[in-house]
């Protein structure tokens, strides 16, 4: 791959990355344990900084979504639509994910 299609592909995984994150704190905050498969509210009870803490919950919303609509149209440097499509599931996959 030339340099323009890793830096590319840095950028997707940055944002997808960061993404994550956003959609874990959300998930936090409006899941159950049993869902979670982990604690519900950890961050919350140990006064994390998270995305809603610091910017709410519908806010944190629309920042996770921009960040995977980013994220998505950084693959469009690639020509083949087939080769991308695992790592477009994989960015819909974290802005959807219920644990």
């Amino acid at each position: 791959a030339n340099d323009e299609a890793v830096e590319c592909l840095r950028r997707y995984a940055r944002r997808i990355g960061l993404a994550f994150q956003v959609v874990d704190d959300i998930l936090d905050i409006t899941q159950d344990t049993e869902t979670l498969g982990k604690t519900a509210g950890k961050d919350l009870d140990a006064e994390k900084t998270t995305y809603p803490s610091l910017l709410g919950l519908d806010e944190s919303r629309r920042v996770a979504e921009n960040l995977i609509t980013e994220a998505k149209a950084e693959l469009n440097y690639f020509d083949d639509p087939a080769k991308a499509a695992p790592l477009l599931a994989l960015a819909d996959y974290i802005l959807n994910r219920k644990n």
